[in-house]
């Protein structure tokens, strides 16, 4: 399959030139379309801002929630059809400022979802004040004095909370963004995936030679598996680890678990509803 199935054709993109979004588009394209994922069995989730923009050009099913509230609706759209792949995608101000607590209890839920988050520690969107991630000292035209705060770590939080996969990769190294995406995508529950991109309009301090600068890429011989280890390396502070620095796939998904599919009859939305239960259920509610 050729990454153009998903092309929205001669449409306006919503980018600044240079922006590190237009090569996460680029490569999420190509690993869908190596992993042979067709725009019908794909729905796209996104919350609010520059990042969130994504899915709007892709040919493809689309779901575009609140800000910081993309991950309620993805795990929802995943439970009632398991058959659908189900990205949820934003930036770091949507996922880890506003929809944090969601974050936190998506994995702890683990369901079957992909979880890309566009970090380019700026709010772009609102013109350039700082977002969780924001280094410290970090100026902008409201932290006027630099940023006071040590920055949120999502890598080290996601091994916390036991995610099922949690990567990190770079908007500047197409080929290894393309396979960590990848891998994600194919990975059975939660997949967290931290994308440092750059945003050549408000953030002058973590531009493509800061990252280059400041990431090193997992060795060969790194065991993911190991969650000792992977928590020294997230909690490394002068380089950043590039790659899957954590994975437990022995972790159920939350489609599995849930009670919904407890009683054996097959996928949710293919069911026909019962309105003498669906009745009885809400007499058996009422208080007058």
């Amino acid at each position: 399959m050729k990454p153009d199935i998903y092309d929205m054709g001669p449409i306006d993109i919503a980018w600044c030139p240079g922006c590190g979004n237009f090569a996460i588009l680029k490569a999420l394209k190509a690993a869908l379309a190596e992993l042979e994922i067709t725009p019908q069995n794909l729905v796209m989730v996104s919350g609010i801002g520059q990042a969130a923009k994504i899915p709007h050009y892709l040919r493809t099913n689309v779901f575009n929630g609140l800000h910081g509230r993309a991950l309620p609706p993805a795990t929802a759209i995943k439970t009632v059809n398991p058959d659908l792949t189900v990205i949820a995608e934003s930036g770091d101000g949507d996922m880890y400022g506003e929809g944090g607590n969601h974050l936190i209890n998506t994995m702890r839920r683990n369901p079957d979802i992909t979880n890309i988050v566009h970090n380019n520690m700026v709010y772009g969107l609102t013109k350039g004040q700082a977002s969780p991630t924001s280094r410290m000292g970090f100026r902008t035209p409201v932290q006027v004095r630099g940023v006071a705060f040590e920055p949120f770590n999502p890598i080290a939080v996601g091994i916390a909370f036991d995610a099922s996969f949690v990567a990190r990769t770079f908007a500047g190294d197409f080929e290894h963004m393309k396979d960590i995406l990848k891998r994600a995508i194919s990975h059975r529950g939660y997949a967290l995936v931290d994308i440092l991109q750059p945003c050549v309009s408000f953030n002058k301090l973590n531009t493509y030679d800061w990252f280059k600068a400041h990431t090193y890429d997992l060795e060969s011989a790194y065991d993911p598996t190991d969650r000792a280890a992977a928590f020294r390396v997230a909690a490394e502070e002068e380089k950043m680890a590039l790659g899957v620095i954590y994975q437990n796939s022995s972790r159920a998904c939350f489609e599995t678990t849930t009670t919904v599919y407890g009683d054996g009859k097959g996928t949710f939305y293919k069911r026909e509803p019962n309105l003498e239960e669906l009745k009885a259920l809400v007499d058996s509610k009422r208080r007058i």
